[in-house]
């Protein structure tokens, strides 16, 4: 790869996208965000010649979008659905409209950033979007393909943070069900570190591995309150499961991720140095 890519970020207002770009931003990197609408891109700081307006989903309108780009890094995908669109349009089939324009503008390499172990649940309607366009791009002979497999994100975790702000933290089974969840900056290191590195799938996780136990600790540490842990049993969690998979993937989708992730240990490559206490610290410090 020639020292200084021109690098296309799509799915760049989303919260790893804008931590790619604001990385981008602070190397003074050569790149075009491509997104729906520029308004929270040229908040951050972004030149009107450095956004690219489209709708991904038509793939009329992705025509010309990597002209001249060396590394498309796609963060598509939805993690609430709006405007009507299903995961097989964005997370497969928008992913997909690019990769034909990449292939066809002579694109030399491809990062697609998935799920961490999204191959072992093709029963979850997201990731059996995720994993079709990641096994299409795999298989691919004419353009440099890479999968990144994070684990879940710092904002993901979040929720557990807001219960604990609410005065009690919920969890399935004992609570030790262990994961390292990863800091968007971090992510997007890793991301762009990724354009030079010769594999072509790459699992990733935070420093710290932690149960859902000790992370409801640090949440309530973070606000200053008394621990308290409700402990409920493992079969509500498999009972929920089995009802919202049974719901349109609008209102069923997202519990269906969350509920299935909660069942095993989910501990992925270690990387970065962003620590989910010092990231509680700082939601806490921010509301006081």
């Amino acid at each position: 790869m020639k020292t200084n890519p021109r690098i296309l970020v799509a799915g760049s207002t989303g919260y790893l996208g804008k931590h790619i770009i604001e990385q981008l931003l602070f190397k003074k990197a050569d790149f075009i965000a491509f997104a729906r609408s520029k308004e929270k891109l040229l908040d951050i700081g972004l030149d009107e010649s450095q956004v690219l307006l489209a709708q991904v989903t038509n793939p009329d309108e992705v025509r010309g979008v990597c002209d001249g780009v060396d590394v498309v890094i796609s963060c598509l995908g939805i993690t609430r659905q709006k405007d009507g669109l299903s995961y097989m349009d964005v997370d497969y089939q928008a992913n997909l409209n690019l990769l034909e324009e990449a292939k066809r503008a002579g694109v030399k390499k491809f990062i697609y950033v998935s799920a961490f172990n999204a191959q072992k649940y093709p029963q979850v309607r997201l990731l059996s979007a995720k994993e079709r366009f990641a096994n299409i791009l795999l298989k691919s002979n004419d353009i440099v393909p890479c999968v990144i497999r994070p684990n879940g994100f710092f904002s993901d975790i979040t929720e557990i943070y807001n219960m604990a702000k609410a005065g009690r933290v919920y969890a399935f089974g004992d609570g030790n069900v262990r994961l390292n969840p990863i800091h968007g900056e971090d992510l997007a290191n890793f991301c762009l570190e990724a354009i030079d590195k010769t594999e072509t799938e790459l699992a990733v996780g935070g420093p710290d591995v932690l149960s859902v136990n000790e992370i409801a600790l640090l949440a309530f540490n973070s606000l200053h309150k008394p621990e308290r842990v409700t402990h409920l049993p493992d079969s509500l969690r498999l009972l929920s499961l089995n009802i919202v998979k049974r719901l349109p993937e609008k209102w069923g989708g997202p519990a269906e991720f969350f509920l299935t992730m909660l069942e095993s240990d989910a501990i992925a490559p270690q990387h970065g140095c962003h620590r989910l206490k010092g990231y509680f610290n700082e939601l806490s410090e921010n509301e006081s």
